[in-house]
């Protein structure tokens, strides 16, 4: 989509925001009935998006990373990379195809079946990995200056979180690399019976556009400890890290062939890399309904093994006997962070009846506290949505939360005059049934629901397709354990929200996904199991 179409897509959708701080709406099936709804200044929002900062990185790579070798797609053809905060170009990227996956996948089955890779001692693969890490740290600041510029995340949190979390995910497989074996099984007879544990083939590997370099250490850390060889498809709103991230690997030692980065459209090249035949595990996160069909293209080609961290819509429970300030604080950040584009963020706010109220208040307050803006300036808490198409469903699903009876707080609109900035929005009076609380959003809105007792809430937050997280908030122990049981989810975090780590393995249960990512789980869909039986002649032992 060229620069100009989606201008006039903004222009034509999306009209200006008046001058007004606060707006008169309509409630309800009660046309007397008027709320005024407290407004972002849009005087202040346009004088902190007046002067953008220039990111201090230069776009070097945009070719796709074929056998160690940056080269051009095979049609020739490319595709724009845009900044979010002014849907202006930053790069035209090489736009690869089936040919180009069909270039890479060769190149990584050469690289398994011949190549030093797998043949490689276990340690030199984690010195390897540990070299690359290093690399991370060393160039930390491109890397956060580049997913900033390309996502809309705020700088300070990728250069302090997510860049730090990357290379320590890399560090912890390095770390396994050489304790990954098998094991002498006893056998009724006369028989010496082990196991091997060893790498499964070419992996194919798909990342989404929300966390660019964190998936991508999530997916190829696994892989390469194992042995395995990658192709990795980036996502086509945010291809340049993982072509950085590729070349550090290189600089690093990784022998060519054994990382290939494609570029390109889920329908071409992610579809090509799912029904590739040749292509041995895949792995996906995304949208369910995009999971569903990378599910089926393994299934009809080579029934090749496929993992799947998908959608969620997770339940934050907050307890009559919480801490309000630090659970208000709590669930702003389980829902806010990330610009709400978090496949885990804990989109629905269950609250004691109690407490409601009390709560509700301050977590108004606080989102109208929340600092929106450039995600290059020091002090933003929340930078743009990461394009038009997601910038435009945010906006519809918030009108739909207004038609269908919910009390619209605060935020509800767009922050600023260009780009994909929305205010921080915040539903109160939300029921079970309304879309808002069914769909996911992926976008800075938080839907506040009101729960009298513990059975209650857990059959209602339950009652959802997805299981991908979930959170609490109680000082009292048996409640936390009653909840975290009983929550049917992957990840339950009690008094706290997104705490990640390498050694914590992540995934959802019913329609959030299939397996786990990170810690010691994250290694076996990337591994086979052989049995190995010997006879024995005469042992001296069973």
């Amino acid at each position: 989509m060229a620069a100009r179409r989606i201008s006039s897509l903004l222009s034509r959708s999306l009209s200006a925001s008046s001058g007004c701080s606060s707006l008169l709406l309509s409630r309800g099936k009660n046309p007397g009935l008027r709320r005024s709804i407290p407004r972002f200044s849009t005087a202040a929002a346009a004088a902190a998006l007046e002067e953008l900062v220039i990111p201090p990185v230069q776009v070097c790579h945009t070719q796709l990373l074929i056998n160690g070798q940056f080269v051009d797609s095979a049609s020739g053809k490319t595709f724009p990379a845009y900044d979010p905060r002014t849907a202006e170009v930053i790069a035209h990227v090489a736009e690869g195809d089936g040919e180009d996956v069909d270039r890479a996948v060769a190149a990584a089955r050469k690289a398994f079946d011949e190549g030093p890779w797998p043949k490689m001692t276990p340690y030199e693969r984690c010195r390897i990995l540990l070299r690359f890490a290093d690399l991370v740290e060393k160039h930390s600041e491109e890397l956060a200056a580049l997913e900033t510029w390309n996502n809309g995340k705020p700088y300070e949190q990728a250069l302090h979180s997510e860049i730090p979390s990357m290379a320590r995910l890399f560090r912890y497989y390095a770390g396994w690399a050489d304790k990954i074996h098998g094991m002498t099984v006893p056998a009724d007879g006369n028989y010496h019976m082990q196991t091997l544990h060893e790498p499964i083939g070419v992996a194919g590997q798909i990342i989404p556009w929300n966390f660019p370099l964190v998936l991508f250490s999530w997916k190829v850390g696994p892989a390469l400890a194992c042995g395995n060889t990658v192709v990795l498809k980036s996502a086509e709103q945010t291809p340049l890290t993982a072509l950085y991230a590729a070349k550090l690997l290189h600089e690093a030692g990784l022998p060519p062939g054994v990382l290939n980065v494609v570029s390109g459209y889920g329908p071409t090249a992610g579809a090509a890399l799912a029904s590739h035949m040749n292509v041995d595990k895949l792995s996906f996160t995304g949208s369910t309904h995009t999971g569903k069909i990378v599910l089926e293209l393994a299934a009809r080609s080579n029934l090749k093994p496929v993992t799947l961290e998908l959608g969620g819509k997770s339940p934050f429970i907050i307890c009559e006997d919480a801490d309000i300030d630090e659970a208000v604080e709590a669930a702003h950040f389980a829902i806010f962070f990330n610009q709400g584009q978090c496949c885990c963020a804990g989109s629905r706010t269950y609250v004691h009846e109690r407490i409601y109220d009390e709560f509700l208040e301050k977590a108004k307050a606080r989102a109208m506290k929340r600092v929106v803006g450039d995600p290059f300036k020091k002090g933003v808490e929340q930078g743009p949505q990461i394009d038009v198409e997601q910038f435009e469903k945010i906006l519809r699903y918030i009108k739909l939360g207004v038609e269908s009876n919910a009390t619209l707080e605060c935020g509800g609109e767009r922050f600023g005059s260009k780009g994909f900035f929305i205010q921080p929005t915040v539903f109160s009076n939300v029921k079970d049934d309304m879309t808002i609380a069914q769909d996911e959003i992926f976008g800075p809105v938080q839907s506040i629901l009101k729960f009298k007792d513990l059975d209650e809430v857990v059959r209602r937050a339950n009652a959802t397709a997805y299981g991908l997280a979930a959170g609490v908030y109680t000082k009292n122990i048996d409640t936390a354990n009653t909840l975290t049981r009983a929550l049917r989810a992957g990840t339950v975090w009690v008094n706290c929200y997104d705490v990640f780590d390498a050694a914590i393995p992540f995934g959802g249960y019913k329609m959030s996904g299939i397996g786990r990512e990170k810690g010691i789980y994250g290694l076996n869909s990337y591994l086979q199991v052989k049995a190995v039986v010997t006879p024995l002649k005469n042992p001296a032992w069973l």
